[in-house]
């Protein structure tokens, strides 16, 4: 059965394997990027390929939470129905690390813009619908004031890490919360240095193959493997379910992360 799924960050990267993988599948993808040409590339690239299954696109910077309320808005209008969403999209290293909003940038793409946009697409989201949201083996304890944008990183990777803690966090707590009974929000680690951009230039190496890390996540999309995970962390560097780290299993620190994320996206 063909799916309609959304990919955040699919203009290159894991996020564009994916999008390979699925268009080559027949599934309907709405494909979002930050750059207008990049994401017309990756259509293009997409559409002369040998799939069959409709593209839509959506340009939208996800550091800004207007853009993502705006781009939440737009496929709300657009679309009544919502199969898989995976949000991949994601920043390590960059030079301007704080966001109009004031938060640092990797708390803003990597934990709270896809917290918003699932938090908002929620009314469409199909029975059965998977939320797949790209976690990390890199995740260290939250820091409040961090993810407040009250405590500015000089470190890119303890940002990182905490960001992607803190994803997996509110995935869980959805997960829990969500009254649906047969949706599913599941944390993955892809894959520990995949050739992508943020890797290359994040740590100076070309890194592992991309179909790691897309191979995976059409899995965790599509695959029977995936139906029962909903509050489970995957972990692709073991390649089976585990534990993510302990602040995560904690109710009561997801319960005091989530409510700063509530804080900052109302």
């Amino acid at each position: 059965m063909k799916k309609k799924i959304l990919i955040t960050g699919a203009t290159d990267g894991i996020g564009l394997e994916t999008a390979k993988r699925l268009h080559s599948e027949g599934h309907t993808l709405l494909l979002h990027g930050r750059n207008p040409e990049k994401l017309a590339a990756a259509e293009r690239q997409l559409t002369e390929s040998d799939g069959a299954g409709q593209i839509y696109t959506y340009t939208a910077d996800l550091s800004r939470l207007s853009d993502v309320r705006q781009l939440a808005d737009s496929i709300l209008q657009a679309h009544d129905q919502l199969d898989v969403l995976i949000n991949n999209a994601g920043v390590l290293r960059t030079p301007d690390t704080v966001t109009r909003d004031g938060l640092d940038v990797r708390f803003a793409v990597n934990t709270v813009a896809p917290y918003l946009l699932t938090q908002s697409l929620l009314p469409i989201l199909a029975p059965g619908a998977r939320v797949v949201n790209l976690s990390s083996a890199a995740q260290s304890a939250v820091e409040l004031d961090g993810l407040r944008g009250k405590h500015r990183f000089i470190d890119d990777m303890a940002a990182y890490a905490q960001s992607k803690l803190a994803l997996t966090m509110w995935t869980i707590a959805m997960a829990e919360a969500d009254t649906s009974g047969d949706r599913v929000f599941v944390a993955v680690n892809p894959g520990s240095l995949l050739g992508s951009k943020m890797v290359k230039e994040g740590f100076g190496i070309d890194g592992k193959s991309l179909a790691i890390g897309a191979e995976v996540l059409t899995r965790a999309a599509l695959s029977a493997e995936f139906a029962n995970a909903t509050g489970r962390y995957f972990d692709n560097d073991e390649g089976r379910f585990g534990s993510p780290h302990a602040d995560a299993l904690n109710p009561q620190k997801r319960q005091t992360v989530v409510k700063v994320i509530e804080e900052l996206v109302h």
